[in-house]
């Protein structure tokens, strides 16, 4: 039975994927929780400027103070959105490695009743394996710090793709209704 190792792979790389995401996740929140606490007094120091109009204890604020200001309160800003962003990401790639875990299932149970020539079917099975590794596996790799990840990431989306089109044409070609020995 040539899904099997499709089936195999996609829970285990599902278990994976699934306990990854929470583990990244939660070691980026305490970050973006201490950020928004920095970012307060800045930006509460130029809403009173703003408030005041410009003036602290009945004079005005010279204007090199509230460039200084304004730039606390950018870069306080700037430090939320740059925490933000990884965990955005994060939560992407954990997105994407459960959807290529539940696809490697799918596409193994489909192989299952699939008739063409074995050696197609081995081609599409590692494709849809190769797929989750080069796509979602080196997304993973890339979101714990590893920049090289990203080379062979390129790859991964193209066998992700090209193995949903064999496995189309297979379907097409001969999809039955009862489990298909491969001898």
């Amino acid at each position: 039975m040539i899904g099997k190792k499709n089936i195999v792979f996609g829970f285990l790389y599902l278990v994976a994927t699934a306990s990854l995401g929470p583990y990244m996740i939660i070691n980026t929140v305490g970050d973006i929780d201490q950020a928004y606490r920095d970012k307060q007094p800045p930006v509460q120091r130029l809403q009173d400027l703003r408030t005041n109009e410009y003036e602290e204890d009945l004079e005005p604020v010279k204007t090199d103070t509230i460039a200084k200001a304004n730039l606390d309160g950018i870069l306080a800003m700037n430090n939320i959105m740059n925490l933000q962003n990884p965990q955005g990401f994060m939560r992407s790639v954990h997105a994407h490695g459960n959807l290529e875990s539940v696809l490697n299932i799918l596409a193994g149970l489909a192989l299952c009743f699939i008739g063409v020539a074995k050696a197609f079917k081995q081609v599409i099975s590692y494709l849809f394996i190769a797929g989750a590794i080069f796509h979602s596996g080196m997304l993973y790799l890339a979101a714990f710090g590893q920049d090289w990840a990203f080379t062979p990431l390129l790859a991964g989306p193209w066998l992700v793709l090209a193995s949903l089109l064999l496995i189309g044409i297979a379907a097409l070609m001969d999809f039955r209704s009862e489990v298909v020995k491969d001898d």
